[in-house]
């Protein structure tokens, strides 16, 4: 290649700043060194010392170019001499082969500090090479993995990761999922084998995305960090090589599991002949995986003695061995692929002259849609080039040799290939696919089946206690629910304007209850509303921006606590008869906490906002609490400590009730707090006559945050393994009713939340192993052939007598079974020639075996069957 094909880097320039794939482009000679003339005028130092330029010896040359532009940039971004920045400048682009310096360079002060410290300019040197070789062995790894998938005919569904929009998915794992969705996508090869090496890929390559990103971002602002030369950047190094030890881990991790799967391509070649000949070549120079072990170890041997010129460099070495063996992935897997073409191609792969025998008769199944344009961009260049008559018979050393020379990071050809197989990438039609906003999910007929179950369960419990259903709109105007929400009205989603309304998605049930009591003019109103609501919330495991609400309310006037009793009870019916496992509800009141607030000498103006602060005390530590209440909302640290004593106390209702009921204490001067005492006296008391007060705790550190919480608040969490936090909330709000300009409506309610029951459901069936059936089928009505007037016949009289059913047609016997196994449907009407003569259908009970049927009369068959789904 001439110097007139290769492109400029330039350095120096305004604005200006040196990437890591500009530094690769020019350390492996694809690039020229140009310095902006505006550097230049800036440079005025006279030399004044004599240096030489000590290149580390362990450097290969590409990794030395590498130094040189670092070191060359450093220069340019500080105050330097004019000399030694061009003859750096004019040594890259003259494409020399050897770096070792003897003679001594006339140098500022600056500069001879500098070269004296070069190690910072190595590690940067070098780390730059391998930031932007990572980035493409991550797409390269995929692709050579893909085929892997295809050559081992492996079951594939781990792919189908999507972003759940909770927060919780590796946004890394859920792009590798996409990337080897559009690879395989429409792929035939793939099966149902289960492979450990592939069920890997996702999380594996994902680690080494996330870890390319953490070394690019380091990079960008070592890379061009000024300061004065003479204040060498200690930590830059140590920095650089804390982001290299993870990504050393992951390309090792790597490494392993592509040489796994490329030892399965190998035993998975048809022909013997060629299996023998390529495991050959294999063994001789592919690297083990007790290589990557050994320059594992002494990476991290060089990392703990600090040697970190040394330490990039192993990475490096490392980074080679793991390229090579990820190329050896894709070499045996084309071999498996195109195992009949090869032998064709190659001829005589055995030294006594015999051609291996290939069944080319058999005809080949449909690669996916991305690896089948990336096969064709390899064999167009293995193909491409010229050769000699004698090397049409050439054997299989030289094409495994072409092949991986093809692969060669360093060479221009394979960046045109890798070019190509990112438009792959980008341009297929699966990438085209629409993807979830975050903080929601969709819901998969699996997951349906729990959430109806759920509904089911949660309808039945509501209707026990005489509530009626409910349906509000999903959006309401904006003034209906502006405050009502204190700091979380922050949360509320506004709508664009449409037709002069103001309008908001609705935060919660609670408040579109209340204005349709208020609007109707209802005196009492008992109801539950099973809905969607939506909160512009940072989404995280089980925290979502759109989810489902379970809300039952009690609105009217009542004896003292008997519908705050009901309301409790009701929770703890839910969460028994949910069987999420085990979980306590914690309760407190709303005018304890304001005379709390009082006897601790908080302002009234503040009381709310104390109170979304004590809230937090389940998540946090009480001093950092403490500093926010302090530091942001302006108490006194006097009045945050006592604060401190109040909400620490938290046990058995009754017990606690005791305690703050006893002489002294400071609650009974207090008017409201004593109001509060009274009333959950009463509760507990019914409570534990209903037998439900051993699932409920009495915490004072409880404070809903919501502003229109007037009396008892409490909060259902789950205990269990799941982290998900609040399950279910509520409370009295005597006042919000009035809000809406009519006159006050005493009210109580709670509301579960039902997405984050969800998760504590699916994670219970995960760790159970059990499989969840989504229909409701009781019989497949399976015609063998193409009569689809005889199907509707059938399963119309089924239909017509109220058997659930579904039906299929078609020639081939084993599709009607893999259909019924999949979808888990018990029996089967069988209908094929013989039956067809006789005026009979072949009856099969599927979960008793294929082997269990029975033959019966076409005209009495729905009776037969209606026998056996209800004996």
């Amino acid at each position: 290649m001439s110097h007139n094909e290769l492109y400029a880097v330039t350095l120096g320039g305004k604005g200006s700043s040196l990437s890591s794939s500009s530094v690769y482009a020019t350390a492996t000679g694809q690039a020229q060194i140009r310095i902006d003339s505006s550097a230049l005028d800036r440079l005025s130092s006279t030399p004044s010392l004599k240096q030489k330029i000590t290149i580390p010896e362990f450097l290969t040359l590409e990794e030395t170019r590498a130094f040189l532009t670092v070191l060359l940039n450093k220069l340019l971004l500080c105050n330097s001499s004019k000399q030694f920045p061009l003859w750096i400048s004019e040594s890259l682009n003259s494409n020399r082969k050897s770096f070792q310096f003897e003679e001594e360079f006339d140098v500022t002060k600056d500069e001879h500090s500098l070269l004296i410290n070069n190690e910072c300019s190595a590690v940067l040197g070098v780390s730059s090479v391998l930031e932007y070789q990572s980035a493409v062995l991550s797409v390269f790894a995929d692709v050579a993995a893909a085929f892997s998938c295809e050559a081992l005919k492996a079951d594939v569904t781990v792919f189908n990761l999507m972003d759940s929009g909770d927060g919780h998915s590796s946004k890394e794992e859920v792009a590798v999922a996409s990337d080897m969705r559009t690879l395989l996508n429409g792929s035939k090869f793939v099966g149902k084998e289960k492979v450990p090496s592939i069920v890997k890929i996702r999380k594996v390559h994902g680690i080494i995305r996330k870890n390319v990103k953490s070394v690019h971002s380091t990079m960008r602002v070592e890379l061009n960090s000024c300061h004065k030369l003479g204040e060498i950047e200690l930590g830059s190094e140590h920095d650089v090589c804390t982001v290299l030890l993870p990504l050393a881990m992951a390309l090792r991790e790597l490494g392993e599991f592509s040489f796994a799967r490329a030892q399965s391509n190998l035993s998975a070649i048809g022909s013997e002949d060629l299996k023998s000949s390529i495991g050959e070549i294999f063994g001789k120079q592919c690297p083990t995986d007790a290589s990557l072990i050994s320059s594992f170890n002494e990476s991290l041997h060089l990392y703990s003695g600090r040697v970190y010129d040394k330490f990039a460099h192993e990475i490096n070495v490392l980074f080679r061995l793991v390229w090579k063996i990820v190329a050896w992935e894709l070499v045996t897997a084309y071999a498996v692929l195109e195992a009949a073409d090869l032998n064709e191609k190659i001829g005589n792969v055995r030294e006594n002259g015999e051609t291996s025998k290939v069944d080319k008769k058999k005809k080949k199944a449909v690669l996916g849609k991305g690896t089948s344009s990336i096969l064709a961009l390899i064999k167009d260049r293995l193909q491409s080039e010229k050769k000699s008559d004698a090397e049409n018979s050439r054997l299989l050393e030289t094409w495994v040799a072409d092949f991986l020379s093809f692969l060669d990071l360093a060479k221009l050809e394979f960046n045109e290939f890798l070019l190509k197989v990112k438009d792959v990438l980008e341009s297929n039609e699966s990438r085209r696919l629409p993807k979830l906003p975050k903080g929601t999910r969709d819901f998969s007929k699996e997951q349906m089946t729990i959430r109806k179950e759920a509904f089911s369960v949660i309808e039945e419990v509501f209707e026990r206690h005489g509530a009626t259903a409910l349906d509000t709109p999903v959006f309401e105007l904006r003034e209906t629910l502006m405050g009502k929400y204190g700091e979380d009205s922050k949360l509320i989603y506004d709508l664009a304007d449409q037709g002069g309304e103001q309008l908001s998605l609705r935060y919660d049930l609670t408040v579109p209850f209340a204005r349709f009591v208020a609007m109707n003019g209802l005196p009492s109103l008992k109801r539950y509303q099973i809905a969607k609501v939506y909160r512009r919330d940072n989404p995280s495991k089980g925290r979502y921006r759109e989810f489902y609400q379970c809300d039952f309310d009690i609105a009217g006037p009542s004896e003292n606590m008997a519908a705050d009793f009901e309301v409790v009870r009701v929770l703890t019916e839910l969460l028994e008869e949910l069987k999420i496992g085990d979980f306590e509800i914690k309760l407190n009141h709303r005018k304890l906490l304001d005379g709390m607030m009082q006897i601790c000498g908080v302002p009234p103006e503040k009381f709310r906002t104390i109170c979304s602060s004590i809230d937090k005390l389940d998540k946090q530590p009480f001093e950092q609490i403490r500093k926010e209440m302090v530091e942001e909302k302006g108490l006194t640290a006097e009045t945050a400590d006592r604060i401190g004593t109040f909400v620490k106390d938290k046990g058995h209702p009754l017990t606690l009730l005791s305690k703050l009921k006893q002489e002294g204490s400071a609650f009974l001067e207090n008017a409201g707090s004593m109001d509060a005492l009274n009333e959950l006296e009463i509760l507990f008391n019914t409570l534990d006559k209903s037998k439900r007060l051993d699932r409920v705790v009495f915490d004072l550190s409880l404070a809903r945050g919501l502003d229109y919480y007037t009396g008892v608040i409490f909060e259902a969490v789950f205990k269990g393994e799941a982290q998900v936090g609040s399950i279910a909330a509520g409370g009295r709000y005597d006042n919000l009713i009035g809000m809406f300009g009519s006159k006050q409506v005493s009210a109580v309610g709670v509301s579960l939340g039902i997405e984050r029951v969800f998760v504590i459901k699916e994670q219970q069936l995960k760790d159970q192993n059990q499989v969840i059936r989504p229909n409701k089928t009781d019989v497949l009505v399976s015609i063998l052939g193409n009569d689809v007037t005889l199907a509707g016949e059938l399963v119309g009289e089924l239909w017509d007598a109220g058997v659930k059913a579904e039906f299929l047609v078609n020639k081939r016997r084993q599709k009607h079974f893999d259909h019924a196994k999949d979808s888990k449907i018990p029996w089967m009407i069988l209908v094929g020639e013989k039956e067809i003569k006789d005026g009979t259908v072949q009856l099969k009970h599927l979960e008793a075996g294929s082997d269990v049927k029975y033959d019966i009369p076409r005209e009495t068959f729905v009776e037969e069957l209606r026998k056996r789904l209800n004996p």
